[in-house]
């Protein structure tokens, strides 16, 4: 037998035992247990009760196994890693005044090879290299927001915060559908490992401002947020002459509108999620996004513009008769960024997105990624069963087609808040990457299974 092929046997065994395990204890616990998941601290001003604050925190780990991806060449790769390690803030100095803090663990272990993990209360992904944050795991800002919410028609939030566009940024890691949400290519505050000079921001967070509500145009609910952001920075002088392509200061511009046809969806701000798990009834939601930035891509001497087109599709169908609930999630995402590919060897780089300095090296090409859901209606211990399946295929303009199959199960404990999650993933994703967009990126089709936890307080 194919060695290679008894090891995956290998490893999906454990994962099926791990989750019977668990499934076989979870049977036997009290049911206090279905208690113990709140949705955060809240404590209130004994002299205003307008005035509160909160604070919860996240963690997202996973034990990955990678076939061809141990030092030797042509073993699986074992790693346990954590994906995300959050402390969240929230507060209220009156109904119009608010505020939201939240830090991340930057460059935690991760057991990820050539890709994504993930951001914050909404969306983005982990930066190209951990080497842009040393060594040695930091915590720190990953969101500073203050909130001027009026009603439900015209709101405004400033400060450093996510930046609109399609549903995978809006959802961040913890309210996708699926553990591993970010499988498409990242936009330019995603690829970017800082923020300022050079960067154009941090797991899909910029500093900007957002101007976002709902309206009710007689059938339905639209949804709208639009913003403006620092975007990527560029250096004029410390590089030996100009460096970076955005010498002009121009800003990023970002918009969303979401068009939900059925029931409205009930998120924080312009934040969204990736299921309800048949909570909100019945969604059927259309949206449209855009970035776009002047001189967002490329060098100072192979600069272009930089647009991003999104669109995207949620169906959650609460099934007749208690028979569960269905999800389908859609999304394509279009680039645009017409810089010669010699602005990758302006610093000696080769399609590695997102590198610093004299370049930023935008992915330009379209992606589309597309996954349904069937959660079932008995409760098995504390928890139900949710399997799906999932395509993902990337078409970059320099660069080689990728695409990945992927089958997974979710044990819905108590929604966002606490989930446990095996898959397998099969295709070459994994091993030509998220962020190398060179002219002959290569790699083989490979499999990868993965057995992760997130908790939420």
């Amino acid at each position: 037998m194919n060695p290679q092929h008894s090891h995956g046997q290998t490893i999906f065994a454990m994962i099926g035992l791990s989750l019977a395990l668990l499934a076989g204890n979870i049977v036997m616990a009290p049911v206090v247990y279905a208690d113990i998941f709140p949705s955060g601290g809240k404590v209130a001003s004994p002299d205003n009760k307008e005035q509160w604050i909160s604070i919860g925190m996240g963690v997202r780990a996973e034990f990955a196994a990678q076939e061809k991806a141990a030092p030797s060449g042509d073993k699986y790769s074992n790693n346990f890693g954590i994906q995300n390690a959050r402390v969240y803030m929230n507060g209220q100095l009156n109904r119009y005044l608010k505020f939201e803090f939240n830090t991340e663990c930057f460059n935690c272990p991760s057991s990820i090879n050539g890709g994504g993990g993930g951001n914050g209360s909404g969306g983005g992904a982990t930066p190209a290299s951990s080497n842009f944050f040393g060594g040695n795991s930091t915590v720190g800002l990953l969101d500073a927001i203050g909130k001027f919410e009026y009603n439900s028609y015209a709101n405004l939030w400033v400060g450093r915060l996510l930046v609109p566009g399609e549903r995978g940024e809006l959802n961040g890691p913890y309210f996708h559908a699926v553990f591993d949400g970010f499988r498409t290519p990242f936009n330019s505050a995603d690829f970017s490992g800082q923020m300022g000079k050079g960067g154009a921001g941090l797991y899909g967070r910029d500093n900007g401002a957002v101007f976002w509500g709902q309206v009710e145009p007689g059938y339905g609910h639209l949804q709208y947020s639009l913003g403006v952001f620092t975007g990527l920075q560029s250096s004029g002088s410390g590089c030996g002459g100009p460096c970076g392509p955005n010498q002009n200061g121009s800003l990023l511009y970002a918009g969303r509108l979401t068009y939900n046809l059925w029931n409205a969806e009930k998120n924080p701000g312009y934040y969204t999620s990736g299921t309800y798990y048949g909570k909100s009834g019945d969604i059927l939601a259309l949206a449209a996004g855009f970035n776009h930035q002047a001189n967002g891509a490329g060098s100072y001497q192979f600069s272009s513009d930089m647009t991003i087109l999104t669109g995207d599709f949620l169906l959650e169908k609460v099934l007749s008769d208690d028979m569960g609930v269905v999800t389908v999630n859609a999304e394509f995402k279009r680039y645009f960024a017409d810089y010669d590919p010699r602005a990758f060897n302006s610093v000696g780089v080769s399609g590695v997105a997102g590198s610093f300095g004299n370049n930023f090296g935008m992915f330009r090409g379209s992606s589309y990624t597309a996954y349904a859901l069937y959660l079932f209606p008995q409760t098995v211990g504390i928890g139900r069963f949710q399997p799906y399946g999932r395509y993902t295929y990337i078409a970059p303009d320099q660069s080689t087609i990728r695409s990945e199959w992927e089958g997974g199960l979710n044990y819905v404990i108590d929604g966002y808040n606490s989930r446990v999650s095996a898959f397998w993933q099969h295709g070459d994703i994994a091993s030509k990457g998220l962020t190398n967009y060179a002219q002959h990126a290569g790699g083989d089709d490979v499999n990868r299974f993965v057995l992760a936890v997130q908790f939420q307080y």
